[in-house]
Order: C-alpha cells, then structure tokens, then sequence
C-alpha cells in the first residue's frame, strides 16, 4: 500500500509552481511519500491594484494559510520576502531552504546594462523601495531615468520590454533562475546599488504547529545560514513597523576568509520613493547562534535607522 500523497498548497503563477516543484521533490526525498501541488488562488493574483493599496505582498500569504488551517493542505511554499513578519501561533515556519541569488536585476531592450540606458528611461517596477533606490542611484550619477508603476507575472512583466513600452523592467534574480530565464537578464544590479527586499531568494516552508512529525521532516530542508540571514532582514523591518511592501531593503550576508565564516553584516536602506532620500547604515557582528541573537542583530540596525529619520521616509507606517 503506498503512502497517501502529502498536500503542498502553492500559489498558482508559473513561477509559485516552479519554486513549489522544487520543494516537493526534496520533500518527497526526505520522507519517502509523494507530494502533491494544490493551486491556491489568492486575493493577490487576482486583483489588479497595485500591491500597496491592497496590503503589500501579504496578500499572497493569507489564503495559503487559510487553506492550511482548514486542513486542506498539509504544508505550503511561500516566497519569504512575501510573509509578513508576524507569525501566526497555530503555523510554523518549519524550513527555509538555502536561498537563491537574493540581487534584482534589469531585463533591458538592446541587451543594456542600467548605466548604459538613454536619457528619460522608463524603468519598470512595482516595489517602492527598488524605485527609492534607482532614483537614489540615478540622482547620485546623473542619470535620468523614470520609474513607473507595474504589476503582472514574469510574462507580463518582460512583454512591456518587448513590446516596446518601457525600457527595462526590475526582476529579482531568483525568480528568474526558478522558472528558468535567467538568459533574459540584461544586467545584474549589484547590492551596492539596490538591496533587497528583506527574504529576497528565499522560500518559507509551513505548516501547522500540531503535525510536529511533519514539521520535523520538513525542518531536514533548513539552512541555518539562510535562516539566520532572513531572520535578521526580517528582525529589521518589523523593527521599523513596515509592512511586506514598504520601501525597506535588507541584505544579511556573511563575512570570512575562505571557508571559515567569521561575521554576519547586516545592510538596511529605506528612502522615498522619488530617491530624494535615503538612509542607509550597516552593522557588522559575530553570526548568530540563535533566533533571538539574529532578531536582535536586525533591532540594532532599525534603531539607528530610525535615529537617522527612517520613519519620516516610509510614509504611512504599517499598523
């Protein structure tokens, strides 16, 4: 008799399903059963505003959840830097498996890189904090570029390129890999010129808090580094009481000589949308050992941005 398949709920884009195909084949390896998607539609795909105005990228989130608080699920993939940072009592956040290439990159026309695009470029993108940072950068270089508003899948994304309507689009990196078009990339945007939006490149795997024996098969995908670094980018933000769509990056990446890991430098920005502002900062200490030492790495960090007026530049700040 085979063993009942487990029920993994995802999103139903392409690119939910390839990063959720991913996930089941290494739960299948660890638990021996086989592991089916279930499509969950959620308010997110649905709706056409833009992401700000409808409650950040949580919207992706809480039919997942729902769906596994109904049972009908057993576990799901989430992209990370789409959860808000509250976790609900009765879920677990069991695995969060080694992270992807966290950088944003440009699909341009011409195969241009973002220094080489002409005067008065229409850039692409629906986050507020790659537009505060491109025009930071612009503004800092003496380009001239325009940001405007986008929404849609991969597909709808690049076709504004293709079709000639805008320049360029912002992509992260590690969507691109998963669904397997990194070759469209046109120029990596390196993270000392945009960083990303905290969890970038990872995913989040969850499931209820009483199926310990699930969660403790689940917990076999952990990867401590990926988990400590998302931990602090994540600490970061609440800190900073913004929500998954706030113009906040964070990047916790770790320092060493070769092999030996010695620190973790955790790198937050948040600026106005327009790039007129930015405050970016930086800490640098041992690699945490614990959930609480990496959440307090990314406490640290939110205070001094806020001694440095990092409220004033969010806007309305989440509740």
């Amino acid at each position: 008799m085979t063993e009942k398949a487990l029920r993994l709920g995802t999103r139903r884009s392409k690119l939910a399903m390839a990063q959720s195909g991913l996930v089941a084949d290494a739960v299948s390896q660890v638990t021996g059963r086989p592991v089916e998607l279930v499509p969950v539609t959620t308010y997110g795909d649905i709706s056409r505003e833009h992401l700000a105005q409808i409650g950040g990228t949580g919207v992706f989130v809480a039919a997942l959840r729902e769906a596994l608080q109904r049972g009908e699920v057993d576990f799901a993939v989430h992209s990370l830097k789409d959860l808000p940072t509250t976790q609900p009592e009765d879920l677990v956040l069991a695995a969060v498996p080694e992270r992807e290439d966290p950088r944003d990159v440009l699909v341009a026309r011409d195969a241009l890189k973002f220094t080489d695009l002409p005067r008065g470029a229409r850039i692409g993108t629906g986050s507020p904090r790659r537009m505060a940072q491109l025009n930071a950068y612009a503004r800092a270089h003496g380009l001239d570029i325009e940001t405007v508003p986008i929404r849609g899948n991969v597909d709808t994304r690049i076709g504004f390129v293709k079709n000639g309507e805008l320049d360029a689009v912002v992509l992260a990196a590690a969507g691109l890999n998963r669904v397997g078009r990194s070759e469209e990339v046109t120029d990596f945007l390196s993270v000392d010129t945009i960083l990303p939006a905290p969890g970038q490149g990872a995913l989040a795997v969850e499931c209820t808090a009483d199926n310990a024996e699930l969660a403790a098969e689940l917990a076999e995908l952990d990867d401590p580094h990926t988990r400590a670094a998302v931990t602090a980018e994540r600490s970061l933000l609440a800190a900073l009481e913004a929500g998954c769509s706030a113009p906040v990056g964070a990047l916790a990446d770790l320092l060493g000589d070769g092999q030996i890991v010695k620190e973790m430098r955790l790198r937050g920005v948040v600026g106005r949308p327009d790039g007129s502002a930015l405050v970016q900062l930086s800490t640098t200490g041992p690699v945490p050992q614990t959930h609480d030492q990496a959440m307090a790495l990314g406490r640290e960090l939110a205070t001094e941005m806020l001694a440095q007026g990092a409220a004033g530049l969010m806007g309305e700040r989440a509740q």
